[in-house]
This record gives C-alpha cells, structure tokens and sequence, in this order.
C-alpha cells in the first residue's frame, strides 16, 4: 500500500537508516504518518488536524501523558 509514498523524516533522525522515526507524507492533500518501525501501519489526517495537533504538542496539552 505504501510501496510508491514518498516518505519524509525529521533532518533530526539523521542520515542512519536504522533510527526509528516518525516519517511524513502527502497523498491526495492528506498527511500520511507512520513510524519508521512498523511502516505498513498509517495514520492519515488533514492538514488543519495535524497543525491543531501539533500546537497543543507545543503548548504542553499533552504533558501529562508522558
């Protein structure tokens, strides 16, 4: 299913293959993201979610669970 996604890692990952990351991508104007571990597994959802999602990442919304 994911054979022909082009997938973007975080610059942070590094250039080693074998570091798990999160990896992004765009397909039909919606975000793919999957972790480099498990990468038959995706999550897919807007735009304006993941910018939601991520703000409250920023803000600390999500603290607790960690």
């Amino acid at each position: 299913m994911t054979d022909h996604i082009v997938w973007q890692k975080s610059s942070y990952s590094g250039a080693d293959n074998n570091q798990d990351c999160v990896e992004l991508a765009v397909v039909n104007e919606q975000i793919m993201m999957r972790e480099s571990e498990d990468p038959d597994t995706v999550v897919t959802t807007s735009r304006e979610k993941l910018r939601a999602f991520l703000l409250g990442v920023k803000a600390g919304e999500f603290d607790h669970l960690i």
